[in-house]
C-alpha cells in the first residue's frame, strides 16, 4: 500500500500537482468562456470528492485527496502549478502540463509500480470529467458538443504522457 512515505518531498509535491494538471491540460487545450471554466473547475473538485467518498478507492489516491484537502497540501499543489505555468503562453501551458504528467508517471512507475496504473487511470478520469463538464458551441446550451475535437486530442495526449 503506497502513501506519502513512499516518496521524497519533491516527488510527493509532483504527485499532489498531478490531479490539478490533468484538468488544467484539458482546459488549456481548448479554453472555454467564464462559465465553461467554472464548470471544468467544479468537475475537478467533484472527482476529488468522489475519490474521498469511495471506500474502494486506491490507498495512494486516498492519500493524495486527503493531503489536497489540507491547507498545506492545497497550497503546495497550487503553488507548484503556478510555478509551472508562470510566464507561459496558453499553448505552452498544455505542453508544460503534459510534460509534468509524464514525469509524475515515471515517479509512480519507479516508486509504486503496483499502484501506478490505478493512479494514472484516476488522472485520466479527472481529465475526462473536465472535458465533459460543459457544452461547447451551440446556442444557449442547445446544439453544442460535450467534448470537442481539441479536448479529445488533449485527452489522448494526457493518456500518452501517463503511459496509460
Amino acid at each position: 500500500m503506497a502513501n506519502k512515505s513512499n516518496f521524497t518531498a519533491d516527488e510527493w509535491k509532483k504527485i499532489l500537482e498531478a490531479p490539478l494538471l490533468a484538468g488544467f491540460a484539458v482546459s488549456a487545450g481548448d479554453p472555454s468562456g467564464f462559465i465553461g471554466t467554472l464548470q471544468e473547475g467544479l468537475a475537478s473538485a467533484k472527482a476529488l470528492a468522489a475519490a474521498k467518498a469511495d471506500p474502494g478507492a486506491d490507498e495512494l489516491i486516498k492519500a493524495v485527496v486527503e493531503d489536497l484537502l489540507t491547507p498545506e497540501g492545497r497550497t503546495a499543489a497550487r503553488d507548484g502549478v503556478k510555478e509551472l505555468i508562470q510566464g507561459a503562453q496558453l499553448g505552452e501551458i498544455k505542453t508544460r502540463a503534459l510534460a509534468e504528467l509524464g514525469r509524475t508517471a515515471a515517479i509512480l512507475n519507479s516508486k509504486t509500480p503496483n499502484e501506478a496504473k490505478a493512479f494514472k487511470n484516476w488522472l485520466n478520469h479527472i481529465a475526462n470529467m473536465v472535458a465533459e463538464a460543459g457544452t461547447e458551441g451551440g446556442f444557449l446550451g442547445f446544439g453544442g458538443v460535450k467534448v470537442t475535437d481539441s479536448e479529445r486530442a488533449t485527452l489522448a495526449e494526457i493518456a500518452s504522457a501517463l503511459g496509460a
